[in-house]
């Protein structure tokens, strides 16, 4: 399992909170229906049926097999197809993307009476270069605000991001380099970076078993924090919305799906997209490749 069983146990944990108990032997199937419905409301229909119900299902046919249930109350539960409503596109537009990109360039964070800053320099840094690394390099938000100075580094000449596990996880428990957008170096995020000697870039955890979990929550904190200065607009999610617009700019201006692909983190389309690799080389093109968003 890429992330150790964690998506499994909490899928298993879901369950037991629901039912305010964890008796396997008196479940029904009206329990598991009762718990499909209300879980439905705060997960997305596709981890509940590739994780959460193939989870439950094989616990209990293991109980069932080891004579520890009679019968599987799971095993003709199957969630319905859900077919997903956008009233707009997914991503971020041109004006949408240059607004956000740039209040968050021009953040400031908020003063005492006295002039004493009122919040953390790595959240005030994480507000407001999260955003346009995540514009650039077209990640997930976790895998940027779990970042370790040492996943930054300089190669021929190009500074470059390494995404790796390590840090906190990715999705496909895969590492990726992606070249920093001279645009980014323009703006001065490596003066900050170089105010971080070791450790996270953006958020203070000290036990390194721990980052994931800091950079999960520092990732929801920024979404809601963008939500709240009226940045997202409906209909797009924070995360996600950086990463359509990453593809969709991308292909207007005729980067390979490939090639972003193994920007983002995305498995392979076809089984011929596994022959040869996209070098580091064609990645620095690619990214060199992308407009710069005009700042006011």
């Amino acid at each position: 399992m890429k992330d150790g069983g964690r998506r499994q146990e909490l899928a298993i944990k879901s369950l037991i909170k629901f039912l305010r108990h964890d008796d396997a032997a008196k479940i029904t199937k009206k329990n598991m229906l009762d718990w499909l419905e209300n879980t439905l409301q705060e997960k997305q229909p596709s981890t509940i049926s590739k994780v959460y119900l193939p989870t439950i299902r094989s616990l209990f046919r293991w109980a069932t097999e080891q004579d520890r249930m009679k019968d599987n109350p799971a095993v003709s539960v199957r969630l319905a197809a859900q077919r997903p409503v956008h009233n707009r596109e997914r991503s971020f537009t041109t004006a949408e993307a240059m607004n956000l990109l740039t209040a968050v360039y021009n953040y400031k964070p908020k003063t005492s009476h006295n002039g004493k800053i009122m919040e953390g320099g790595k959240v005030t840094a994480a507000k407001r270069w999260v955003p346009w690394l995540c514009a650039f390099t077209g990640a997930r938000v976790a895998e940027i605000t779990q970042l370790r100075r040492e996943d930054f580094r300089e190669v021929s000449g190009n500074v470059t991001i390494r995404i790796t596990p390590e840090a906190g996880g990715t999705k496909t428990g895969q590492w990726r380099d992606v070249p920093m957008h001279p645009q980014i170096i323009k703006l001065g995020f490596l003066d900050y970076l170089d105010t971080i000697k070791s450790g996270p870039v953006f958020h203070n955890g000290k036990d390194s078993g721990k980052y994931q979990t800091h950079a999960k929550k520092l990732a929801n904190r920024l979404g809601d924090w963008l939500r709240e200065q009226n940045l997202v607009p409906d209909g797009v999610q924070p995360s996600h919305g950086w990463r359509h617009r990453f593809k969709t700019v991308g292909r207007e201006i005729g980067i390979q799906d490939r090639v972003l692909d193994a920007i983002q983190g995305h498995a392979a389309r076809t089984a011929g997209d596994d022959y040869g690799d996209v070098t580091l080389s064609t990645k620095i093109n690619a990214i060199n490749r992308l407009p710069e968003y005009q700042v006011r």
